[in-house]
């Protein structure tokens, strides 16, 4: 009898055992944590790169935890130490300032958390892969543009945002293009890529410089100042090259302004390329250390163009 009892009770075992772990059942996957730092969420051109991200992410399967610095280095650094404590699968930063920002990055590191960057390129730590614009030929666009409105001569100006990598490119290519004319460039301050003291930046050069024929503008904010001290100065001699094709500027550049173009980027392309390379990498594949996105450039016959295009 007893015999019989184990016998039946180690059957019914199986069987239940057979009912609670399935042959071949595997654990659910742990969906993927992506944290992101923003630079700031104020600019159109980060909200689109926030919004094509999300989109992406979604379609990866991926949890998005984005924040925003806003401009702030050590509220960067905060965020992304707040990530390394939620033990996120992958953290993407826009860097606020990029040699600084290299010690929250090497903490992500030793944390064994890759680190990607978006738009703007960290200088320190080891980032798995960046994906921005090719902002060296953005900024030779822009240069070339400059050589054609000024006639291959003129004294320039540029206002500069120097702690930024990309910037720092968009720079590189402009000089590279503009040593190839008898432009010369007379000042090159940082209006640190804001409307307000970009505008200041650009009061201070037309007082100073009044021979001056144009400005390249490191980004759009800082085009749109340097536009509203021109013509608060009544300046219709001198030119604005900006940079990223934001909305307002569009506008700007299409009704015939002193900002006659923008180098262009595409920050939906960016975002959807970030997420697309972060999924690739945590699947166990390689990508590349560096991924380039085009960029273009926009005047206000191209514009006109476009707009007949969608009627």
């Amino acid at each position: 009898m007893r015999k019989s009892l184990v016998v039946i009770a180690a059957a019914l075992a199986a069987v239940l055992s057979y009912w609670a772990a399935p042959t071949g059942a595997a654990p659910a996957a742990k969906r993927m944590v992506v944290g992101v730092s923003l630079l700031t969420k104020g600019h159109p051109f980060y909200q689109q790169l926030e919004s094509a991200m999300r989109e992406q992410a979604k379609k990866q399967k991926i949890t998005m935890r984005v924040q925003s610095a806003e401009m702030d280095l050590s509220t960067q650094t905060a965020q992304v130490e707040d990530f390394i404590t939620q033990k996120v699968s992958a953290i993407v930063v826009c860097p606020v300032d990029s040699k600084s920002i290299a010690g929250a990055i090497r903490k992500a590191n030793k944390a064994r958390i890759p680190v990607f960057t978006a738009d703007i390129a960290a200088q320190g730590g080891n980032v798995v892969s960046h994906i921005a614009s090719d902002n060296v030929a953005g900024g030779k666009l822009a240069g070339q543009y400059m050589i054609k409105l000024l006639g291959g001569k003129g004294r320039v100006a540029i206002i500069n945002h120097p702690v930024v990598a990309s910037v720092q490119d968009r720079v590189k290519g402009f000089r590279q293009a503009i040593a190839k004319s008898k432009i010369k460039i007379v000042a090159d301050q940082a209006g640190d890529g804001v409307r307000d003291k970009s505008m200041a930046v650009m009061e201070n050069l037309l007082q100073a410089h009044r021979d001056l024929n144009g400005v390249f503008a490191i980004n759009d904010s800082t085009a749109l100042g340097a536009l509203a001290a021109v013509r608060q100065a009544k300046r219709k001699n001198v030119i604005i090259v900006g940079y990223d094709g934001d909305p307002e500027a569009r506008k700007e550049i299409l009704a015939g302004t002193p900002l006659k173009a923008d180098a262009v980027q595409y920050p939906r392309e960016i975002g959807k390329v970030t997420i697309q390379t972060i999924a690739k990498y945590l699947s166990g594949k390689s990508v590349a250390r560096t991924i380039p996105i085009r960029v273009g450039i926009i005047d206000r016959a191209s514009l006109k163009k476009e707009a007949a295009a969608k009627r």
